[in-house]
């Protein structure tokens, strides 16, 4: 039974349509306002032909997760990004310029796992050129076939990288074997598609496959006008503490430069600086070219397009409109879930007990990416008996509001890659609100899972030993950094595991290696008092950070 005034799903329309035998038309308002917006704003700007000028092509790099599409990047720009990946898995989107034979070519590196479909289609639609990266000695994989079939709608160029050839095991014929199947036929059997053996791992065969983005840029002749306001797409975006919203925006007609105003969905304000992919100050961005932007009033979401405006004001308007659809639509999905609102560890009683359970949950990322990545992962998992209600989604560090929220509706708070602070732990203690936390996507969806069936028992807990606010920087030779540090609680224990917390965002992991009263090697520091820590591989520190050490413990089972 529903009320008068009680919203319905498009499923349950469309079945009382059936009912009825009438015949309905669902209809997205917020298209066709979208598109009301942009007739009354952009539509009269038009592209000059004669000021079309060639542009770098846009590479992106796919394929399944573990392949090497981070490490063969890493061995294109000289740096090293694999390891400050959780798990080595690459889990937001990186864009990065580099020059070859004197000319630039723009990079996107791309998520591997599943769970990061959206972002890697994302990829996908403003890429030139795409890279398939498979290994040899593992050869197409489920992620293989889904990065494929994304370029393939994409209708972009496609070059294959086989990749790990130096091992032993590897056997790159039945690969080609099994590209061909998925209707990729390498040249040398009279197909026209181009691969390349290469080992990122060795540093073989990089120049021969950049040669071939080369060729292959060259007969797509990419072309953008420089001229005029600049538009592009926002591949990622998060807050940063120090910063406030960063948005990372791949440029792809006219030029961005700082004072600009712009919008990308909801979000709007003015370029108050460029930042490119070597940390450099810039300013201006032309076509094809990936920076962070500094300046907008909220972090947009990963996906949107974004516009530069004639003035501030346009882009203010456009974003409040965009912001008060997206905030109705919300309120109908909000208000069209059935059930009673459950706990996590709840959720299988109600299912035993026969009810409908709707999962509350209260969501925080570190990157808008890596929060759409999740939603749609956790959405995937909805069954007939058990619905998922996102209270709250946002990017930065878990707060007393989200507790208090959380505790208000009936939810639990799910961080991936942030943390809590010391008030939302004790709040969350004293309102008896669960807090989980992962690194890890598996993890996170493993446990959402395990919970709706019922088998949720994990082996450990997690248990905060100390926490220590940095206080001051000391730069020692041969050393590197010491952080002078105030314990707030707990205790402090050389050789504990630790998270450096920065605006509740974990920044880094590791162990202590050194801990000191005054001039002493001390094995412990007790709350209250003052000391200095270094780190293992961390120099990166800042006053006002916050060192937290944990350990785990194992959970008796019953």
């Amino acid at each position: 039974m529903v009320t008068t005034t009680q919203s319905l799903s498009d499923d349950m329309i469309e079945l009382f349509a059936a009912e009825v035998n009438a015949n309905i038309r669902l209809v997205d308002p917020g298209e066709e306002k979208e598109a009301e917006l942009q007739a009354k704003y952009f539509d009269d700007e038009e592209e000059d032909e004669e000021n079309l000028r060639p542009r770098p092509p846009v590479v992106t790099v796919m394929g399944h997760v573990d392949h090497g599409k981070t490490l063969l990047l890493d061995r294109i720009r000289t740096t090293n990004v694999v390891a400050g990946e959780a798990g080595g898995i690459t889990q937001h989107i990186g864009a990065y310029q580099v020059v070859y034979q004197d000319q630039l070519l723009t990079f996107i590196d791309t998520p591997g796992h599943e769970a990061f479909t959206a972002m890697r289609a994302r990829g996908a639609e403003v890429t030139d050129i795409v890279i398939l990266v498979v290994a040899a000695d593992d050869g197409v994989m489920p992620q293989t076939i889904e990065a494929l079939n994304h370029a393939k709608a994409a209708d972009v160029p496609i070059i294959v990288a086989l990749n790990k050839v130096d091992r032993e095991n590897s056997d790159p014929n039945r690969v080609m074997q099994q590209l061909s199947e998925q209707g990729l036929v390498p040249e040398s059997w009279g197909g026209d598609t181009i691969m390349v053996q290469i080992s990122a791992l060795q540093n073989l065969g990089i120049d021969d496959l950049l040669e071939q983005v080369l060729v292959v840029a060259e007969l797509e002749e990419l072309v953008a006008n420089p001229e005029g306001r600049a538009r592009g797409t926002v591949l990622e975006a998060n807050l940063d503490p120090g910063r406030g919203p960063v948005a990372t925006v791949l440029v792809q007609s006219g030029t961005l430069r700082v004072g600009d105003p712009v919008v990308a969905g909801a979000a709007w304000g003015r370029v108050k600086a460029l930042i490119d992919d070597k940390g450099d100050n810039v300013k201006e961005a032309a076509p094809s070219m990936p920076v962070q932007v500094l300046g907008f009033d909220n972090v947009p979401a990963a996906g949107d397009e974004f516009r530069v405006t004639d003035k501030p004001k346009t882009a203010r308007d456009i974003a409040e409109q965009r912001e008060d659809r997206y905030r109705a639509a919300d309120q109908r999905r909000t208000s069209s879930a059935t059930g009673t609102g459950a706990k996590l560890e709840d959720i299988f009683e109600q299912i035993q007990r026969g009810e409908t359970a709707t999962l509350n949950l209260v969501l925080k990322a570190d990157m808008q990416g890596s929060l759409e990545a999740v939603t749609e992962s956790l959405r995937k998992l909805e069954r007939e008996e058990v619905k998922l209600a996102f209270v709250h989604r946002a990017v930065g560090g878990i707060t007393e509001n989200d507790v208090s929220l959380a505790a208000a509706s009936n939810a639990t708070i799910i961080g991936f890659n942030v943390r809590p602070d010391r008030g939302a732990r004790d709040l969350a203690a004293n309102q008896d609100v669960e807090i989980r936390t992962y690194e890890i996507i598996y993890k996170l969806i493993e446990d959402i899972e395990s919970a709706m069936i019922g088998m949720l028992a994990p082996e450990f807990e997690e248990v905060i030993t100390g926490e220590a606010e940095v206080r001051e920087i000391f730069r020692v030779p041969r050393i590197g950094a010491i952080a002078g540090c105030y314990v707030r609680s707990g205790v402090i224990t050389r050789g504990s595991k630790v998270r450096f917390l920065r605006d509740g965002v974990i920044i880094w992991k590791g162990a202590i290696t050194s801990l000191r009263r005054f001039k002493d090697d001390v094995r412990e520091v007790h709350e209250n008092f003052e000391c200095g820590i270094g780190l293992t591989n961390n120099q990166d520190l800042r006053e006002g950070d916050i060192i937290e050490t944990f350990e785990e413990r194992e959970i008796p089972r019953t």
